[in-house]
Formats: structure tokens, sequence, C-alpha cells
């Protein structure tokens, strides 16, 4: 028997299991790595994290429970507005971006910046090189020397 009969014979055969054989490892690999991020998106999940839900809605956890996945998390879409959702509406943790402003550091600048003004209005200030007279370092420099450089006096 050759090679040639041998393959028509059974390479349909052969074929077909090869091809079962690259289902079953692929849906295997694809499992454990659904399984690897839906244990790392657990670990994320928790109070006080921001997550996009499934129906587009960004909102905080107040509570979620890793291990009891039939029960509801609650979810804060705005101060004082609550709701319930099933746990896996989680579709994903939000990670903040880099240099995004807090809304505490939003506050403080705001209030920086009232005063800032509220000195302007008073006469207090009149101009930014006010400001570096009132405590902040200033370095002289020579508008006559070359850039870059700074005065020796």
């Amino acid at each position: 028997m050759d090679f040639a009969t041998f393959l028509s014979n059974y390479g349909l055969i052969i074929l077909l299991v090869v091809l079962l054989v690259f289902m079953f490892w692929s849906s295997r690999r694809r499992m454990q790595k659904q399984k690897a991020e839906q244990e790392a998106k657990s670990r994320q999940t928790v109070p006080g994290a921001e997550v996009l839900l499934q129906g587009g809605l960004y909102g905080t956890i107040v509570s979620y429970d890793p291990d009891n996945l039939d029960q509801p998390a609650i979810v804060e879409l705005a101060p004082g507005v609550e709701i319930k959702v099933h746990s896996q509406a989680i579709l994903r943790v939000v990670n903040p971006t880099v240099g995004a402003v807090t809304e505490d550091e939003f506050l403080a600048a705001e209030e920086s910046h009232a005063e800032y003004a509220e000195g302007v209005a008073n006469g207090d200030i009149s101009s930014i090189s006010d400001d570096h007279s009132t405590g902040a370092a200033h370095d002289k420099t020579d508008p006559d020397a070359e850039p870059g450089t700074k005065s020796q006096g």
C-alpha cells in the first residue's frame, strides 16, 4: 500500500481528527484566557472603583461580592443615585486617566483662583510680578545676557 492510496482511503478521517484536536485545543486556551480576565476584573472590582456597565453607563461601585456573583452589585451613578445591577452587567473597570483632575483638586484650584481674583479686585495684587514679591522665589535675569544664563547678582 503506497502513500497515495493511504491518503485517498484515510486522508479525510485524518484531516477531521486534526481539526477536532485543533478546535479542542483552541477553545480550551480561549476559556483559560477568559477565566483569567474575569478573575482580574473581580480583583479590581472593589468599592470605590469606577466601572462601565453594559448599558454604557459609568458609575462607582458601592458594594460588590466577588464570591457570590448572583448577588446584585450596587453602583452609584451620581451622588445619591444608587442602582442595583447584576454583577455580570459590569463590563469593565475604568482606570483613571493620567493627569485627570479630581474633584478636590478642582475645588482647591477654584478657591485659589477666587483668592487671586479678590486680591486683584482689592488692589493688593496688580500684576503677576506682585505675586512673586509676596514670597515666591524670583530669578533675576539680565535681559542682555545670552539665553539660558542667569545673572550673578
